[in-house]
């Protein structure tokens, strides 16, 4: 059975920093390749197209980026490469991330930073860039990207999303509440001007809040997305956003107790699991959507949690983490107190 070993896709990514750059010796522990120009030979390659695996492969990397990806029966390796052996693994385009916090929920509207132990986690699963979908300390998340882009610390490059986008009557502490479109406004441009480069509307966002922070946007060439609730997808797409966050589980529209502008209290996920996916209003979102180019993150791994059954979470996962972040996850066997 082939071996998919991620950590490839990282020392792929070690080799680039290292071409572009002098890395401190927190970053050089993560580098287990630092040479011009590697060959790596007799690998199975999965291109990420939909094409099917192509057997018996040499990659060769040059100063950080691919140069050349042939048989490697036939392939000629330059003298000045460092040849590795790939017999039995399989390499992979590093993975995008387009939903990935720096945070973690703690309880009562509470979040903490994980701004040490993610980036290196994210490395570790092979994803080698990410948006963090909304922030709660966006100038450490900021200052982060500042310091992954100098190879000062380890991590994936970060899009930063900037705060949340959240209207009045939020149940998280740490966000900004709205006070309108001018607000709205104010707060897309300032945050643009800061270094962010896209947003994410939240749950008690109203209809004019979020026309006046996606025309704020889109004016600068970023883009918005959402976990909505007080606004319904269709009118969403409507009104200009650019995509969507955890799928159709979270649309409130389809509730005949939802009110206009407002979250309804009663989100009844069983309600809308019995939803005819091939026909009505379901069937018509998706569509609507589809006209309407908007996106859909579906954040599949996040439900994953919830269902019984699933593995318990391995040490070397818990021995990654920060020491506070480490016991708080044994605690709650890290089951995600609120999606965000």
């Amino acid at each position: 059975m082939q071996k998919l070993i991620l950590s490839i896709v990282c020392c792929l990514v070690a080799v680039g920093v290292v071409a572009a750059q002098t890395l401190s010796p927190q970053v050089r522990g993560f580098v287990k390749v630092d040479a011009p120009v590697v060959a790596l030979t007799h690998v199975r390659v999965i291109d990420g197209t939909g094409a099917a695996a192509r057997e018996d492969q040499m990659v060769v990397i040059s100063k950080g980026k691919i140069e050349s990806v042939s048989d490697a029966a036939s392939a000629n390796v330059a003298k000045d490469a460092q040849v590795l052996d790939m017999h039995g693994y399989s390499v992979i385009p590093g993975l995008v991330g387009m939903h990935d916090h720096l945070v973690y929920p703690m309880g009562s509207g509470i979040f903490g930073e994980m701004a040490f132990s993610f980036p290196r986690l994210y490395l570790a699963g092979g994803v080698t860039t990410i948006r963090t979908t909304g922030a709660l300390e966006p100038y450490t998340d900021i200052e982060l990207k500042k310091q992954i882009d100098k190879g000062e610390t380890p991590g994936p490059k970060i899009h930063v999303t900037g705060p949340y986008l959240e209207g009045a009557g939020s149940w998280a502490l740490q966000m900004h509440q709205l006070n309108g479109p001018d607000d709205a406004t104010k707060t897309v441009n300032y945050w643009l001007d800061e270094g962010v480069d896209n947003f994410k509307a939240y749950m008690f966002i109203t209809p004019a809040e979020l026309s006046a922070a996606v025309a704020a946007a889109h004016k600068r060439g970023a883009k918005v997305t959402g976990h909505l609730c007080s606004v319904g997808f269709r009118e969403a797409a409507a009104i200009g956003i650019d995509d969507l966050e955890h799928g159709l589980l979270v649309d409130t529209e389809f509730f005949p107790w939802k009110k206009p502008g407002e979250c309804p209290e009663n989100l009844d996920y069983d309600f809308i699991s019995k939803l005819d996916v091939q026909s009505g209003p379901l069937h018509d979102t998706i569509l609507d959507l589809v006209q309407h180019h908007v996106a859909v993150t579906s954040t599949l791994p996040v439900f994953e949690l919830f269902v019984p059954g699933r593995p318990t979470i391995q040490q070397r996962v818990l021995d990654a983490l920060s020491p506070d972040a480490g016991a708080h996850c044994s605690r709650t066997k890290c089951a995600p107190a609120m999606r965000v």
